[in-house]
């Protein structure tokens, strides 16, 4: 029960992390509660959105490490964001790969009929780049209401159809059931002969993101040659079924590789002495394990994840019971106005660490010197105002391995 390395966290940033080490042969643990955000989030890889459309991106990461010092990107470097960006690229070779445009944001559709800029955008999306008005049809679903099709093709300036589902289906359905039908070839000819015949001069059809959880990509090919025109999914609110691809990638390589993969386990607790972690507890009611390590990473995201915790009183990390800076009373914990241009103070808050990712504290003091952290629960960022997430999540995971296995 003894490894190299236990990663504490499922998100991309603990998936990265254990890739990294797994790579470099060390046996490794990743433990998680649950399948991490990425079934919340990530449609696409956000690397930094707020950079206008026609900049290169690694002249706006460096430009934005001379402005941020603090932020997670400064500890990485742009040289190490890119590397770690090829690490993630390499897991998912074409068919279903990942694209840059230009190596520059690139604009997508959303489900609010808006369009917001990313970086990588999974194959199955790449047409919704290039929508032309009057020349796009977006498809929606009866019963699937997490989508509404002739609301986002208003938006859009494009038609939008609502189908009715074939056979015995409910009043509503969910965005796994839809993806899992796609994924059968009756059902897809049944609607792609439907979409045909109401096919004006549209050259594009936009789909909600369900074009099958395990083979987007046949999925996405068999619709195009029934339809006769190009496919694209949209991403949707969560569950994200893109995010759900990412992460069954991840899980079926690291397995593969002897990752010991514990989901659905909670960290009831580290056991320190002195400056090092010796071992965790993992809480399988009504069972508990202990699992130790030469090296620990932190995973955990921030308050959807529980990596960290509020009561009425403070902010706290509740597993190392690491150092959270945080306003002097919870009457600052947020701003005065709820749409303010500045993010609230509580969405600041984070674990501080030293340009290794080691959590040190507000003295730049290490805490545990065979600790390292990763992804949201950092400090000095505010991924979602910067479009940002995924980007962190992989350069920080990455690096935080490649630091603690160097140490």
């Amino acid at each position: 029960m003894h490894f190299d390395l236990i990663i504490i966290g499922m998100g991309l940033s603990g998936l990265m992390a254990a890739k990294t080490a797994a790579e470099s042969g060390k046996k490794v643990l990743i433990v998680g509660k649950g399948m991490g955000s990425l079934c919340l989030f990530s449609n696409t890889i956000d690397l930094l959105g707020q950079f206008p459309k026609a900049k290169k991106m690694r002249d706006g990461l460096s430009q934005w490490i001379k402005d941020h010092p603090e932020h997670p990107y400064s500890h990485a470097g742009p040289e190490k964001i890119v590397e770690a960006l090829s690490s993630f690229l390499s897991l998912f070779p074409p068919p279903y790969s990942f694209q840059t445009i230009e190596e520059m944001n690139c604009l997508i559709p959303t489900s609010a009929g808006t369009l917001r800029p990313t970086y990588l955008i999974p194959m199955t999306m790449v047409g919704g780049t290039l929508i032309d008005e009057g020349r796009t049809l977006i498809v929606g679903f009866k019963g699937f209401k997490d989508f509404y099709a002739l609301y986002v093709g208003d938006q859009l300036k494009c038609r939008g159809i609502t189908l009715s589902l074939p056979g015995p289906l409910h009043d509503e359905i969910t965005a796994t059931a839809l993806a899992r039908l796609m994924e059968k070839k009756s059902f897809r000819e049944n609607i792609g002969k439907e979409i045909k015949k109401q096919l004006r001069e549209e050259t594009r059809v936009g789909f909600p993101a369900l074009l099958g959880l395990h083979h987007p990509i046949t999925v996405k090919e068999n619709l195009e040659e029934i339809i006769g025109v190009q496919i694209f999914e949209i991403p949707i609110p969560p569950p994200s079924i893109p995010g759900m691809r990412i992460f069954n990638r991840f899980k079926q390589w690291l397995i593969q590789e002897g990752v010991s993969f514990l989901p659905g386990y909670s960290v009831s607790k580290a056991m320190a002495k002195g400056r090092r972690c010796e071992g965790i507890e993992v809480l399988h009611p009504p069972v508990i394990t202990s699992y130790s390590a030469d090296r620990y990473i932190l995973a955990t995201g921030r308050f959807i994840g529980g990596g960290l915790k509020a009561d009425r009183e403070k902010i706290f990390e509740p597993i190392f019971n690491l150092p959270v800076p945080q306003p002097p009373s919870r009457e600052s914990w947020f701003g005065t106005n709820f749409f303010s241009e500045t993010p609230h103070p509580i969405h600041q808050t984070g674990i501080l660490t030293n340009p290794s990712f080691q959590p040190v504290n507000e003295k730049g003091e290490l805490t545990l010197e065979n600790l390292w952290a990763a992804g949201s629960i950092l400090a000095h960022h505010h991924s979602i105002d910067e479009k940002s997430r995924e980007g962190i999540e992989i350069a920080t995971g990455y690096m935080a391995a490649k630091n603690a296995l160097e140490k």
